[in-house]
């Protein structure tokens, strides 16, 4: 059946409002990513904090040595560290690593790099700081030390 030429662009463009409407809505969906232990975690709800993304392996003596400046960082009111291991280890082997290993920052069970646009680190430690509007602010690899993790945050 042919329609008339006005009927088509109607059509055409109610098809196109409606793939527009969906690309936003897509865009709109709240980030929640899966913690190790607990409850999932909104990352909206972060919002007003500094959060440190930290990529860390067993194996990396870097990774060690910088846990417990990690851990006196997320003891701070307005900053958050979140961990990722970056070897896949998963569930209640993961957990008990963290335990382990003395992280008491809490631990992702995901990579939340991929949802947020986010490259793969290809050295560790690799720790990604997102200022208090969301946004990424840069990406440091090496060892992180509380000082001067609150050097760059109060620029």
């Amino acid at each position: 059946m042919q329609y008339p030429a006005t009927r088509r662009v109607r059509l055409w463009s109610g098809l196109a409002l409606l793939c527009i409407m969906a690309t936003v809505l897509t865009g709109c969906q709240k980030q929640e990513f899966e913690r190790a232990e607990g409850p999932n975690l909104a990352w909206d709800n972060l919002r007003g904090r500094w959060v440190l993304v930290n990529y860390w392996a067993e194996w990396c003596k870097p990774c060690l040595e910088e846990i417990p400046e990690l851990n006196e960082l997320d003891k701070a009111p307005n900053i958050t560290v979140l961990g990722v291991n970056f070897d896949g280890v998963e569930g209640e082997a993961l957990v008990r690593l963290g335990e382990r290993m003395g992280i008491e920052f809490t631990l992702l069970a995901e990579d939340p790099g991929p949802a947020l646009g986010w490259a793969l680190p290809v050295g560790l430690p690799a720790t990604f700081v997102v200022n208090p509007g969301g946004d990424l602010l840069e990406a440091r690899f090496g060892a992180q030390t509380e000082t001067g993790i609150r050097a760059l945050i109060s620029r």
